[in-house]
């Protein structure tokens, strides 16, 4: 059935870099929204695995706005309206140019063709709780936002995850806290790529991914270019909206992470040394004043102050207690470790992200109107009937 795009609300747009693992379960809970008219681009970012074949499975499903009720809609004798979205679209990016990262090439390409209102970025590892796409541009709408964000509630399995992800999560609420990034007065900006709406005006007024073409931190950036631009972001917690895992093991998170941390915190050699000495010191006063209660000492017992604030601070990053105890025993100086490695690797211009090596720079020129012109070229493997 062919559906007038024009009166698409939302483009969900997801770029895929073999993500077989995970993108089933992504799609699956983004083609269930209901309540709001949507279309879904799928960008197959070279992948190697079965990437391609997981979202083409889903191309033969009618997503969208099974719930709504209007008079031209066709409903079964039961009275339930049948489901009138188009198919999900899936487009290959096209060859990644110079100083393009690629996951901002793959989200250019899937911007170009898409026909939303609205534009939402997803990562391929994100699952959608129900009905929190027409939240989502509602909230937007409600606080007047051009670029709205939520930052994901964050799974954790292994060992590792639980002991760095708190850890990591709890400074960046207190880099980047909400009540100053939606304060037009404060310079503060910040989104998460994993859930960023943003409208499909602003992203071409503030020129959209051309303009962060070679930026690691693609998110950050696209919120700044918004708030410069005197629009409105708005950006919160998000667990009653989405979820995610980020990594599946240390060597995923070990790359991810060297390859952010660098960027996102501002010293991050001094700041990782700040951590290593705070948690050597809390936890050496944490036994003194320990043995001082076991000696009835009482005046030394305040010593075991600094690891309650420790694990205040960790509390910040919204995992579990069990998680925030793992992290201040062991995470603060495994995330240390991470940020003075990430240091080290952008200092002499090199890190290594899926495969990709993105050597001597931090930032990007733009890219080239003769390159964003053949975008509009793009091959399509699936189009909507």
């Amino acid at each position: 059935m062919n559906i007038d795009k024009q009166n698409l609300v939302v483009s969900v747009i997801v770029p895929a870099r073999n993500e077989e693992a995970c993108l089933a379960s992504c799609l699956e809970s983004v083609v269930t929204q209901t309540g709001i008219d949507f279309e879904i681009i799928v960008v197959d970012d070279a992948s190697t695995d079965r990437t391609a074949e997981v979202a083409r499975s889903f191309s033969t499903a009618h997503v969208g706005a099974g719930a709504l009720t209007r008079p031209n809609d066709h409903t079964n004798h039961g009275g339930t309206v049948t489901p009138a979205r188009p198919k999900l679209t899936l487009i290959s990016a096209p060859p990644l140019p110079e100083n393009w990262t690629g996951k901002n090439n793959a989200m250019a390409a899937g911007a170009k063709v898409a026909t939303g209102k609205w534009l939402l970025f997803s990562d391929a590892d994100t699952v959608h709780k129900p009905g929190s796409l027409v939240r989502a541009v509602a909230e937007a709408e409600q606080h007047g936002s051009a670029l709205l964000s939520y930052s994901p509630e964050q799974e954790v399995h292994s060992f590792w995850e639980k002991a760095v992800m708190p850890v990591i999560f709890a400074e960046l609420a207190a880099t980047y806290p909400p009540s100053k990034v939606n304060d037009p007065a404060s310079p503060v900006a910040a989104a998460n790529g994993q859930y960023l709406l943003i409208s499909h005006e602003t992203y071409d007024a503030v020129g959209g991914h051309t303009q962060v073409a070679g930026d690691l931190l693609e998110d950050v950036a696209m919120a700044r270019l918004v708030k410069s631009s005197g629009r409105k972001i708005f950006f919160r917690y998000g667990s009653d909206a989405v979820r995610t895992r980020m990594y599946r093991g240390w060597s995923q998170m070990k790359e991810g992470w060297t390859k952010n941390l660098a960027l996102l915190f501002k010293h991050p050699a001094g700041r990782a040394l700040v951590f290593l000495m705070f948690w050597a010191l809390s936890w050496v006063a944490f036994v003194l004043g320990f043995a001082a209660i076991e000696s009835a000492y009482w005046k030394v017992a305040v010593y075991v102050l600094p690891v309650f604030f420790l694990y205040g601070r960790i509390a910040r990053g919204k995992f579990s207690s069990a998680s925030n105890l793992i992290a201040i025993v062991y995470g603060i100086p495994i995330a240390a470790s991470l940020l003075l490695k990430s240091a080290s690797l952008h200092r002499r211009g090199g890190v290594m992200w899926k495969g990709r090596v993105y050597r001597g720079w931090l930032r990007g020129p733009v890219a080239s109107a003769e390159f964003m012109e053949s975008v509009e070229d793009l091959p399509v493997q699936e189009r909507p009937l």
